[in-house]
C-alpha cells in the first residue's frame, strides 16, 4: 500500500502547478490589459507584421490596438524602404513618399491590407523568373510545381446545397505531372448529395507566408470555376465505372465520383492544366476568374498558309499510380485543302505509317480511394494537351478525365486485335486518338492521334479567314 500513496503524493503537485500556470497566464494577461493605451500602442509598435497580425487574434481589445493604422503604415513603409535597398526601382516609390502623411487620410485598414499587397506582389515577381526556363518536351514551365509551392498557392473546393448551406474543403490529395496537376477532395460525410448540389465552385488561394503556428494565414482567394449543378444535370456525361462509383463528368477537367448505391459524393476531382496556373490561381478575385490577355500573332500576307503549319503537340495519358503515354510531336501541319467542318486537322500519328505507332507503359485505369475505400475505373485515365504555335506560344492547352471506348473494329492488315478510340472535344477543338490491343504483346498501341482545331480560333489567333 506504501506505493500507491508515494503516486499520489507525486501526481498533486504536479496537478497544483498547472491550476497556477493557467491562473498565471490568465492574470498576465488581464495585468497587460489594464495597461494604459499609449503603452500598449508603444509595445505593439516594435512588433513585426507576424506578431502584430497574431497579437490581433487575442481578443477584442487586442485586435482593435493591432490593427492600428499608424502601425500598419509604419510597417509598411519600412518594407518599401527595405526593398528599394534591393532593387534600385522601387513601383511604390510614389506611395512611400506620401505614406506618412497620410494615415488619417485612409479608411480604416488600409495599410495593412496595402503592406499585405505589397509584399504578394514582391514575392510573385521574384519567383515568377524561376517560371522562364521551359521545357523543350513539353513546352510549359518546368518549375511550374517549385513555385506554386514557394508562393503558398493552394486550391479549395466550396459545395452549396439547394438549402443555401456552404462547405469549404482542401484537396485531401494532389498530383503533380509534366505539365498539369490533379486535385482530390473525399466525401467523407462533408458533402450533399450529388442531387442536393446546387453550385460548385474552385478557388485558388494565395496565402502570405507568416511566423504565426496555429493561425490562418492572411491571404486571397480567386474564383476559378463555378458550376451551375442544375444546369448540368442532364448534360453530365458517365465517363466509367466500377462496382462502387460512377464518373460524372461535369465540363472538361471536373468529374464527381458517386456511389453508385447511394448517390451520394464519394469524391470531387478537378486537373488543371500548368498554362497560366499561377495567374488563374492568384490574380483573379473572389467573385471574378482571371481574364486571360488576348494575344495576337504578327500579321503576315506573304505567307499563303500562315497558321497551318509550325505546330508542336505534346499529349500524355497518365493516372494517379502512373504515366502511361508522354510524347511531342513537332513540325505538325494541315494542308489548306484539309480544312473541313470548320476544323483545322493537325496529324500526329498516321494510321498508314507503322514507325510511328506508339506502345503504352501499361493499361488505361484510374485508380481512386476514399477514406478506407479504393477501387479502379477501367478504360478511364488524365489526358493532358499542349499545342504551341510556330511561335512556341501556347495556343490550345487541356486537362482533363477521358474515357477510352470500344471501337466497331475496322478493316486492318496490320492489326487484328481490338481497337478503341478516346475522344475529346470542346469549344476550341477535338483530339481522337485511335488505339489497338495486341494479344500476343499485352498491350495497348497508338496506331492513330490528330489534333483539330477550331477555324475560329485560329483566324482569331493568326488575324486571318480561312
Amino acid at each position: 500500500m506504501a506505493e500507491p500513496k508515494a503516486v499520489v503524493s507525486k501526481m498533486r503537485p504536479a496537478r497544483t502547478w498547472k491550476r497556477a500556470d493557467k491562473w498565471s497566464r490568465a492574470s498576465t494577461v488581464n495585468s497587460v490589459e489594464r495597461l494604459p493605451s499609449e503603452i500598449l500602442m508603444k509595445i505593439l509598435s516594435y512588433l513585426d507584421a507576424a506578431a502584430l497580425f497574431s497579437m490581433s487574434h487575442i481578443n477584442k481589445l487586442f485586435y482593435q490596438l493591432a490593427n492600428n493604422d499608424a502601425l500598419w503604415n509604419k510597417i509598411y513603409t519600412a518594407g518599401l524602404i527595405k526593398r528599394k535597398k534591393r532593387e534600385p526601382i522601387c513601383a511604390d516609390e510614389p506611395l512611400l513618399k506620401t505614406a506618412a502623411t497620410e494615415v488619417q487620410d485612409r479608411a480604416a485598414g488600409y495599410w495593412r491590407r496595402r503592406h499585405f499587397t505589397s509584399v504578394a506582389a514582391y514575392e510573385m515577381n521574384k519567383w515568377k523568373s524561376n517560371l522562364r526556363p521551359i521545357s523543350l518536351h513539353t513546352g510549359m514551365p518546368s518549375q511550374t510545381e517549385r513555385v506554386l509551392s514557394n508562393l503558398h498557392v493552394s486550391w479549395e473546393l466550396t459545395v452549396s446545397d439547394q438549402s443555401g448551406r456552404q462547405c469549404t474543403l482542401e484537396p485531401s490529395r494532389s498530383q503533380f505531372c509534366e505539365t498539369c496537376v490533379t486535385l482530390w477532395w473525399s466525401g467523407g460525410g462533408g458533402l450533399p448529395n450529388y442531387g442536393q448540389i446546387s453550385t460548385l465552385q474552385l478557388h485558388g488561394v494565395r496565402r502570405i507566408a507568416l511566423n504565426c503556428p496555429g493561425l490562418k494565414k492572411p491571404g486571397w482567394r480567386c474564383l476559378m470555376a463555378k458550376l451551375d449543378m442544375e444546369a448540368l444535370a442532364e448534360s453530365a456525361q458517365v465517363i466509367g465505372q466500377d462496382r462502387l462509383v460512377e464518373l460524372r463528368l461535369l465540363q472538361p477537367g471536373i468529374i464527381v465520383g458517386v456511389w453508385r448505391d447511394s448517390s451520394s459524393v464519394a469524391f470531387v476531382m478537378v486537373t488543371l492544366h500548368f498554362h497560366r496556373l499561377l495567374e488563374r490561381s492568384s490574380q483573379g478575385s473572389s467573385v471574378c476568374p482571371y481574364v486571360e490577355p488576348i494575344f495576337r500573332s504578327p500579321f503576315d500576307d506573304i505567307d499563303p498558309e500562315y497558321g497551318l503549319h509550325g505546330y508542336q503537340l505534346h499529349v500524355a495519358l497518365y493516372n494517379s499510380a502512373c504515366t502511361i503515354m508522354s510524347r511531342s510531336f513537332p513540325q505538325i501541319f494541315c494542308r489548306r485543302t484539309q480544312i473541313s467542318d470548320g476544323l483545322i486537322q493537325l496529324p500526329a500519328i498516321s494510321s498508314t505509317i507503322i514507325s510511328q505507332h506508339t506502345r503504352l507503359s501499361s493499361r488505361i485505369n484510374l485508380p481512386w480511394s476514399c477514406e478506407a475505400l479504393q477501387g479502379t475505373v477501367k478504360n478511364c485515365c488524365i489526358m493532358s494537351l499542349t499545342l504551341l504555335d510556330e511561335f512556341k506560344t501556347p495556343f490550345w492547352c487541356v486537362g482533363s478525365p477521358v474515357s477510352m471506348e470500344r471501337e466497331k473494329t475496322p478493316v486492318s492488315y496490320d492489326y487484328d486485335g481490338k481497337h478503341f478510340l478516346i475522344h475529346y472535344c470542346d469549344s476550341d477543338g477535338q483530339l481522337k486518338m485511335k488505339l489497338v490491343w495486341m494479344k500476343e504483346q499485352k498491350q495497348l498501341f497508338v496506331i492513330s492521334l490528330v489534333a483539330y482545331v477550331s477555324v475560329c480560333k485560329v483566324n482569331r489567333h493568326f488575324n486571318r479567314n480561312y
